[in-house]
């Protein structure tokens, strides 16, 4: 009876600590978004189409970017907004290949656009802020030079404006691009690759979808977002100090100007997938350290733990992405030991396999929502309904995205901010170097140790 009793405690004591961080945190939530955003489906008011198109800027950072910018501005050529009501600047950073020569193609190739070539050699924040300043028309809309718009993306991001008169700031759908996956050479790089568009989709059609219901979308993506031009002129514009000036601005215009930032879901920008994991680790880290950053800049005044978790969602997110990755790290590494001490293998196992599931089905939630908001592209539907297998994927992506951020979170305490960030083989040379630095005073005793051995040996 004893050994029952010892055993039923070390099992609930186990579940609880193993299970309710994720539950309460990730599982549950997902859930209740899974409704949100079913909501939110059904029940949004029908846009009524556009009766006139006004003028917009659209912004495209350029640097070294001859290898994409003929397609992105291609991609604008043939959307279906009117080209003439379309002006467009292209900001240099000191690029140092032919983009120019690019542009000047472009000139040629599309003569009913309206390009201007511009240079900046401060940055890309300040190469921003000056675009800014010289843009016309009613909206100004920013892409990345190294992706390309879906045909109705204009269109349906300035109808999203027009609709809602009270929405100042609006963010695009981002997605890697399908045509670039599908001609990815190799079983297993292609495999990760549609994890990544399934990641993508989750977090923006899912995720900023179920956040624009509640103006709480953290980050307006950098790749393709729009604002009215009354209202950015009016911030601080695009800040200089951080990492992510994209969530900076954000911040800017819904917590200090109070005004609404939303999502467009039918606005769609394919980017090109990830080159290699030393890129996906570059990226997410700086993403992390981008948000500490800019949370440390508006929060640092507003922290109210216990009083701000149910009120505050900047303070959940910040728990959740920062707080709670110390114990899901130390938890990770006990499970190792735990047989070690009393537990058995199998409750082990079938806690692993639980949590797995149940991150499962919160895919599998996330996904049938994804669908339905898919529906008006039927080949991007389709497209991405043939991926259901990635629900079960999907957690191992997440698994190791996890520890890539957590370095950011390491480093971003150890180092100083910048967009030069070291990859696996850096990581892996400093590791080294530290190692050797920390015991070469060892390894200098156990030199004079053997020294003085020898010179016994020898008077001997």
């Amino acid at each position: 009876m004893k050994t029952m009793m010892n055993l039923f405690h070390s099992s609930v004591i186990f579940w609880l600590a193993w299970i309710m961080i994720p539950l309460l945190m990730e599982i549950i939530p997902t859930i209740f978004n899974f409704f949100i955003l079913i909501k939110r489906k059904f029940f949004a008011g029908k846009l009524k189409e556009l009766t006139y198109l006004p003028e917009i800027t659209l912004i495209v950072p350029v640097y070294n970017s001859e290898d994409s910018l003929y397609k992105c501005i291609e991609s604008v050529y043939r959307s279906k907004y009117d080209v003439e009501k379309i002006h467009i600047m292209l900001i240099d950073n000191e690029s140092k290949d032919n983009s120019y020569q690019v542009y000047e193609t472009c000139l040629t190739d599309f003569p009913e656009l309206t390009i201007h070539w511009m240079k900046s050699e401060q940055g890309k924040s300040r190469a921003l802020n000056l675009a800014l300043f010289n843009s016309d028309g009613k909206y100004i809309l920013h892409i990345d030079s190294d992706g390309i718009l879906h045909e109705d993306a204009i269109y349906n991001m300035v109808r999203e404006f027009e609709n809602h008169l009270d929405v100042d700031c609006v963010t695009g759908t981002i997605l890697t691009n399908p045509d670039e996956i599908d001609e990815t050479r190799g079983f297993f790089r292609r495999l990760f690759l549609k994890m990544e568009f399934f990641e993508y989709c989750q977090a923006f059609l899912a995720g900023r979808n179920f956040q624009s219901e509640f103006n709480s979308i953290f980050t307006m993506s950098g790749a393709f977002s729009a604002f009215r031009k009354s209202s950015i002129l009016k911030s601080q514009l695009y800040n200089t100090d951080t990492l992510c000036e994209d969530a900076h601005v954000t911040f800017q215009i819904r917590d200090t100007m109070k005004e609404k930032v939303a999502l467009c879901d039918s606005a769609f920008f394919f980017v090109n997938p990830i080159e290699s994991i030393n890129r996906l680790y570059i990226q997410r880290q700086r993403w992390q350290r981008g948000e500490l950053e800019v949370l440390h800049m508006f929060m640092r005044d507003k922290m109210k733990p216990v009083r701000g978790f149910l009120s505050n969602f900047l303070i959940r997110i910040l728990m959740y992405d920062h707080t709670f990755a110390f114990p899901r790290m130390i938890w990770y590494f006990a499970l190792i030991f735990l047989i070690f001490v009393n537990y058995p293998l199998k409750l082990v196992v079938e806690s692993l396999i639980l949590i797995y599931l149940l991150y499962a089905f919160s895919s599998l939630l996330l996904y049938l929502s994804n669908l339905l908001f898919l529906n008006r592209y039927r080949d991007l539907q389709w497209y991405y309904a043939r991926k259901w297998y990635q629900i079960f994927l999907l957690p191992l992506f997440n698994f190791l995205v996890f520890w890539f951020r957590f370095a950011g979170i390491i480093n971003c305490i150890r180092g100083k901010q910048s967009w030069k960030m070291r990859d696996f083989n850096g990581e892996w040379k400093a590791f080294t170097k530290q190692i050797r630095n920390d015991f070469a005073w060892f390894l200098i005793r156990l030199e004079k140790w053997q020294n003085e051995v020898n010179e016994e040996e020898s008077e001997t």
